[in-house]
């Protein structure tokens, strides 16, 4: 974590311009690159910089912080069975302070993963090195700014997750012609350093996935092997109908931190008969979700875990509009109780999906 200087002004400006130039030469030059890679490499597997960059403005019972990120992905594949991926993510925090003036505070920069990961076959993957611990979906699958349908994580998200230090197996396979499973087992070690931090612990995820109603269902488990050799487990659920543009999703999640649920529905407006144009570019999101703090959990855990250091419940109504296929313009209310304190969460702002090649290894 980088503390600004005095000239925050300059620092969040600077912020600002890296993440327009970004989005910027992602435009220009995805169109560009896609269209030479595809004449000159007939195919051949390349090198992608992708990922997502974003600005929002959050305001807390009537405090404002602003929040630019970007969060680059480099996917480098080599042959037909190897792949390195790595994810970084940089995320500014800057509000005013109390005796007024312009904006400060600080940049998080953070690896999320960097792995290699080897195709066995096509029902086990392997993973070494650092990587999003599979526990529940939304680590792995939503979190990203340009797909989540809210900006703001689910309460318990931080339970049992983050990245891990390790071995991973992971793949699926059909067990009829109604239903797949899908696997995840890892075992990650335990790492002190501020690059690499990691706890020691074992665990493991099952889903089942049933195509004709487009129901996924599966539970997590993981143990501590250090300190209170704690355990945690959680489920999750997803459904898309055919007949209707929905996503309904939920988990729930328990630990010695503290325990509950979250369930979300995204509904596309594309089937109401007026302003079709714009409606087939709107969605409507809203989220229930609870939690209950463990016993072990006090104020510092909490404050480390960036868990509420109370019981909470929050209610969250989310408007987005897709202007194009990756970028979107997001929104959001919600209200939030927890212990003697309620407060109103809004949020606004931009979100976009960048990816272009960079070459071929081993082109001729």
């Amino acid at each position: 974590m980088n503390h600004c200087d005095p000239q925050t002004g300059r620092t969040l400006a600077l912020f600002r311009l890296a993440a327009g130039v970004v989005i910027f030469f992602s435009f220009v030059l995805s169109g560009a690159l896609s269209a030479s890679a595809q004449n000159s490499f007939s195919g051949r597997p390349v090198p992608i910089l992708t990922g997502n960059a974003g600005y929002f403005t959050n305001v807390e019972d009537g405090h404002t912080v602003l929040s630019p990120t970007v969060n680059p992905v480099l996917l480098v594949p080599m042959g037909d069975r190897w792949l390195i991926e790595g994810r970084g993510e940089f995320e500014g925090d800057f509000e005013r302070p109390d005796g007024g003036g312009p904006f400060r505070g600080t940049v998080d920069k953070e690896l999320n993963y960097l792995q290699a990961d080897y195709i066995a076959n096509p029902h086990l993957t392997v993973t070494v090195g650092r990587f999003l611990t599979p526990f529940g979906m939304y680590n792995e699958r939503l979190y990203p700014i340009w797909i989540r349908s809210l900006p703001e994580e689910p309460l318990i998200f931080p339970i049992a997750t983050g990245s891990s230090d390790g071995l991973m197996f992971r793949g699926g396979f059909s067990l009829n012609a109604k239903a797949n499973l899908n696997y995840s087992t890892y075992f990650s070690a335990g790492t002190e350093n501020h690059v690499l931090e990691a706890d020691r612990l074992a665990g493991g995820r099952l889903g089942f996935f049933f195509p004709g109603p487009r129901i996924e269902v599966g539970g997590s488990w993981q143990k501590s092997l250090q300190e209170e050799r704690a355990n945690a487990f959680g489920f999750h659920f997803a459904w898309q109908p055919a007949a209707v543009p929905l996503n309904l999703r939920s988990e729930y999640a328990r630990s010695n931190l503290g325990s509950g649920y979250w369930i979300a529905g995204a509904y596309r407006l594309s089937q109401l008969p007026f302003w079709q144009r714009a409606m087939r570019h709107t969605e409507v999101v809203l989220r229930a979700q609870q939690f209950f703090a463990g016993e072990d959990l006090n104020d510092e855990e909490a404050e480390e875990y960036e868990l509420p250091d109370a019981n909470a419940r929050q209610a969250d109504f989310g408007l987005n509009y897709y202007l194009r296929d990756g970028m979107k313009l997001t929104s959001s209310f919600g209200r939030q109780f927890s212990g003697d304190e309620d407060a109103n969460l809004w949020t606004v702002g931009i979100a976009y999906r960048f990816a272009f090649p960079l070459g071929s290894l081993g082109a001729q």
